[in-house]
């Protein structure tokens, strides 16, 4: 009897507590995780088999059903066609040149009426073609810019050219005036830097008369114009060729012309 006492297990033992609990770090929690990962899994399962399946998947699935089988005898229309000669997988018409499947149906399953479709489709073409109507003006404004910005940056540069041209006529002018001992030019803008100085001694002296005509009335290149032409008549020096020439015939015969186009 003590044999067999000793042999029974004492579960109040330190060595049976020992035994049964495991107390590793963070094995509690996985376990946790483990049995509410595998409820959740039953749960998702037990919903999906007792899922009800909505009107409109229902309605789906049987017209998908019907689609896929063939008209059998228990069709009238069929049958009409059989005891007029139509044999299953032969072609309609007298020739036997029709389809042999039937039209497909296209459902449809939206809220929206008849043409909903087509008023869509039209809207969006006009849509895009507005859109490109936008883009292409957008380009054609750009270009026009950068056209009308050319433009102003050739006008400047040929503004900037004939001012430059001028200067040069008015100090090739006082200087051939002064070789020739002419102490006062025909006109006060002709010398580069005088005409400033004969203005103020006119305004002190006299008023200016109405039709008389100012410097400030010709543009440059009018100025440009006149200038060079004295300087042809009086000197027979053109500015562009940078020459004084002999007499007219050596003027004309050797000078290009008398613009700045004709020594280009």
């Amino acid at each position: 009897m003590k044999l067999n006492m000793a042999e029974e297990e004492d579960y109040m033992s330190d060595s049976f507590i020992n035994v049964q609990q495991d107390i590793r770090p963070g094995l509690p929690m996985l376990r946790q995780i483990r049995e509410a990962r595998r409820k959740e899994e039953k749960q998702q399962e037990a919903n999906l088999k007792n899922r009800q399946k909505s009107l409109k998947e229902e309605e789906r699935e049987r017209r998908d059903i019907g689609l896929k089988n063939a008209l059998g005898h228990e069709n009238k229309g069929f049958a009409l066609l059989q005891k007029m000669g139509y044999k299953s997988g032969q072609a309609l018409g007298k020739s036997g040149d029709g389809i042999v499947e039937p039209i497909p149906l296209n459902i449809k399953t939206g809220k929206s009426g008849l043409g909903h479709e087509a008023l869509l489709k039209r809207k969006a073409e006009e849509k895009l073609e507005s859109y490109r109507r936008k883009i292409h003006m957008k380009n054609q404004a750009e270009e026009t810019a950068a056209e009308e910005f050319r433009l102003r940056f050739k006008h400047k540069q040929d503004e900037v050219k004939l001012e430059g041209d001028l200067r040069r006529s008015q100090r090739a002018c006082r200087q051939l005036d002064t070789q020739k001992n002419i102490q006062v030019p025909r006109e006060a803008w002709y010398w580069l830097g005088l005409e400033e100085e004969t203005e103020e001694e006119e305004e002190e002296e006299k008023e200016p008369d109405e039709d008389e005509y100012k410097s400030e009335d010709l543009s440059v290149l009018e100025k440009l114009q006149i200038l060079t032409g004295y300087l042809r008549e009086e000197h027979l020096y053109c500015i562009w060729c940078g020459t004084a020439y002999e007499d007219k015939d050596d003027l004309s015969s050797n000078c290009p012309g008398p613009t700045s186009a004709d020594h280009d």
